[in-house]
């Protein structure tokens, strides 16, 4: 039975696209607690970025100074240049993330950098984690599908983990932005990708636009012994650069699924999406995942 290894990004990547409403300190923090209490064993709790860029994480700060740690529980953080891996370092994060693309015209819409450009910005970034003896993981967005330059071929997306590899980012988290991947993308890119990554290196970053998020996890771990997923709570997220997409393939559905196929999963999917829909009454709207309404009942 193989171990699932999921990075919980709900209350970063699924609450930076929150544009209706600031969610407030204390529900960001009881969501984080919730979430460790349910089993998992990494969250992405904040983004130490400029809060005029993304408003819904302007208190990451007060979050990881605020929120009571669990033990055995990795706090990580998206960190976009060398300011920001300061205050990560300040906030004690005990990973970070740095964040480019496969695509150069999505990476000019959400950074304002070319690919190159954004790589040699994280060098600095690596080279002072490492001396900090803090994790990196590196995210590759739109590595099968752009909204604006349509299919990325696998070869572009893979030599873009290479380069970050070369950085010395060991972990890369690989992402389906807009939702459009099939299993058969999935299989397009791992074939080549894992020939020159080790599988536990992967991580898949699923979006469920069209529904295939699930399929495309399965995909992954029955044919590639990939087990490392990002998900979010409740199917929080999207992205404000990425015309049509919807939230991350949900952390309770996706577990669920993994678990139904025979994989030991780190929390039970209804605990998961308990600590989600208490979310609901400050977003105002239901959650879209499947087993929300379970949680609710």
């Amino acid at each position: 039975m193989a171990q699932v290894r999921l990075v919980e990004v709900g209350p970063r990547d699924g609450l930076q696209n929150e544009k209706a409403v600031v969610i407030p300190l204390a529900a960001k923090v009881e969501f984080i607690e919730a979430l460790a209490a349910a089993g998992l064993r990494e969250i992405e709790a904040g983004a130490f970025v400029h809060p005029a860029k993304v408003p819904q994480m302007a208190d990451s700060d007060a979050v990881f100074e605020t929120m009571k740690r669990r033990a055995g529980v990795v706090y990580s953080a998206l960190v976009p240049n060398e300011a920001g891996l300061e205050r990560a370092l300040r906030a004690r994060a005990d990973k970070v993330a740095v964040f480019t693309a496969a695509s150069e015209t999505f990476n000019r819409k959400n950074i304002n950098a070319g690919i190159q450009e954004s790589l040699d910005r994280f060098k600095p970034v690596v080279a002072r984690a490492a001396e900090a003896k803090l994790p990196v993981r590196g995210y590759v967005s739109t590595a099968f599908w752009c909204p604006y330059e349509g299919k990325v071929a696998p070869n572009q997306a893979v030599d873009v983990c290479l380069r970050l590899r070369d950085l010395g980012v060991r972990e890369l988290s690989v992402g389906d932005t807009i939702g459009k991947a099939s299993p058969n993308d999935v299989r397009a890119l791992l074939e080549p990708l894992l020939k020159r990554v080790e599988a536990a290196d992967v991580f898949l970053h699923f979006h469920d636009t069209y529904g295939m998020a699930v399929a495309n996890a399965l995909t992954a771990y029955s044919e590639f012994d990939i087990t490392g997923f990002d998900a979010s709570a409740g199917g929080l997220g999207g992205c404000p650069y990425a015309p049509g997409a919807s939230g991350n393939v949900a952390t309770e559905d996706l577990l669920y699924a993994l678990k139904a196929e025979g994989a030991e999963v780190p929390a039970e999917p209804l605990e998961v999406a308990r600590a989600a829909a208490a979310l609901e009454r400050h977003l105002g709207r239901p959650l879209a995942s499947r087993l929300s309404c379970m949680a609710r009942a």
